[in-house]
């Protein structure tokens, strides 16, 4: 199982049966739904294979069934072929839509726009004696780490006792925020949003590194007993942040194209950019196909119909244009962002901001 939901995307990515078209099963499914729909798809998908293919199907079937027994309920998407003894799945807590994919490679679309529209980000809710770090990840808290400690209560009397306590106090408040902030170190790579009552908060972020202050994207004053209210309001800055983020991008990629820089768009464009590992930033037409072919000798892809390759005669297969572009944007560590920004249908359903020219 895999729960690194980068490293399986590009890996699947680097996946390619250049021998067969219908080596790879990418199963995207509801446990509680998919059955009626996941047998339709078998019995339509033998009909139609070859009998030279079709025992590596019935086969990489039967591997994806020893998964399913294990998850009763709930989302989850698996990759498998049986012929390259290769098979992974993740467990998401987004729904998804039920698809079987057969093809020469996974088919990674719908899972790179999840990546895309649930980022990842660590939460942390801190007083002066308690602290819960909750790692968030595609809509699902995977980890949480509470860190506690016992702070003696507000002195009473006063004089030299009361002076002296309070620094006890203190001192005994800074080590515990210290314990946390090195705990929150290794939660780094993320985005942070950090919450609390009162000012505590403040004193927490001076103790902190520099490269953990500049990931952290929002702060909330909140009750400490407040835990459902807060996953609910981080869940909804994140939803912001990504809207924000996707118009940003359209905003960028339009200047550069004004300025004739660093910006390409149109499928013809995109494919020579994105082979050429040209391309920083992808941005894609949510829910948008189109039809194309792929040569597997010579691996060129260009949009429409054609039974066989122009450059060197041999067969090709059909394929969705977009999923290729994707593939070979995962292969070069490119950005991608999905929009549902007229513009960019506007400017051919896709556009790119380049590394260079």
């Amino acid at each position: 199982m895999k729960d690194n939901l980068n490293g399986l995307i590009r890996e699947l990515s680097e996946l390619y049966d250049s021998n067969s078209v219908d080596s790879y099963i990418s199963l995207y499914v509801n446990i509680n739904t998919f059955r009626n729909f996941f047998n339709r798809r078998i019995r339509a998908c033998r009909v139609i294979l070859k009998r030279d293919v079709l025992k590596n199907f019935n086969k990489t079937i039967d591997d994806i069934e020893n998964i399913l027994k294990n998850f009763p309920s709930g989302n989850i998407v698996i990759f498998a072929s049986h012929k390259h003894n290769f098979i992974r799945y993740i467990s998401l807590s987004v729904e998804l839509q039920n698809l079987l994919i057969v093809d020469s490679s996974p088919y990674i679309r719908p899972l790179a726009r999840i990546q895309d529209e649930w980022e990842s980000f660590t939460l942390i809710l801190i007083n002066s004696n308690y602290a819960k770090i909750f790692s968030v990840s595609v809509g699902k808290i995977d980890d949480i780490k509470k860190l506690t400690t016992d702070i003696i209560n507000k002195h009473k009397k006063g004089g030299c006792s009361q002076a002296r306590f309070n620094r006890i106090r203190k001192g005994a408040i800074n080590a515990f925020l210290s314990e946390v902030a090195n705990a929150l170190q290794k939660h780094s790579d993320d985005s942070i949003i950090l919450a609390g009552p009162g000012t505590i908060k403040n004193q927490f972020i001076d103790l902190l590194s520099k490269e953990v202050k500049d990931k952290i994207i929002d702060i909330i004053d909140i009750s400490i007993e407040d835990e459902k209210k807060l996953l609910k309001e981080s869940f909804h800055i994140i939803a912001e942040r990504e809207q924000r983020e996707s118009h940003e991008a359209v905003q960028h990629l339009k200047q550069e194209i004004l300025k004739d820089g660093l910006a390409v768009y149109g499928l013809v464009e995109i494919l020579k950019a994105v082979k050429n590992g040209q391309v920083d930033l992808l941005l894609i037409e949510k829910d948008y196909k189109t039809r194309g072919w792929v040569c597997e000798n010579c691996q060129v892809v260009e949009e429409g119909i054609s039974k066989s390759c122009p450059y060197c005669g041999n067969k090709t297969s059909e394929v969705d244009v977009i999923e290729e572009i994707l593939e070979f944007a995962e292969r070069t560590d490119a950005n991608i962002e999905f929009t549902d920004s007229d513009e960019i249908a506007n400017l051919g359903h896709v556009g790119a901001i380049l590394r260079f020219k």
